[in-house]
């Protein structure tokens, strides 16, 4: 049974309620002055919460077949690869 169109627009306004919240969250961690390997780290965690909220709900992956979650999971990889260039960058300071 396919959920019905409100509760489909419920979902959706709590996902995007989230994401406001982790948005709200990155400006307040800005606020704290955390070191700069450790605003960085608290700032990927947050960015990788709400990318995959989106490519989960909003880009329609959740319940996608194998092979395009294979193909997620391979730009992940490409993804973490990116993440690591910046924070390695900071730990050589």
């Amino acid at each position: 049974m396919s959920e019905s169109h409100g509760d489909e627009t419920k979902l959706y306004l709590l996902i995007f309620m989230w994401l406001g919240i982790f948005t709200a969250a990155t400006v307040g961690v800005s606020y704290l002055h955390l070191p700069a390997r450790e605003g960085v780290a608290v700032a990927l965690a947050i960015a990788t919460v709400k990318s995959t909220l989106v490519g989960l709900f909003f880009m329609h992956l959740k319940g996608e077949h194998r092979i395009i979650v294979g193909v997620l999971g391979v730009a992940a990889l490409f993804l973490i690869c990116l993440y690591a260039i910046p924070i390695l960058d900071f730990t050589h300071n």
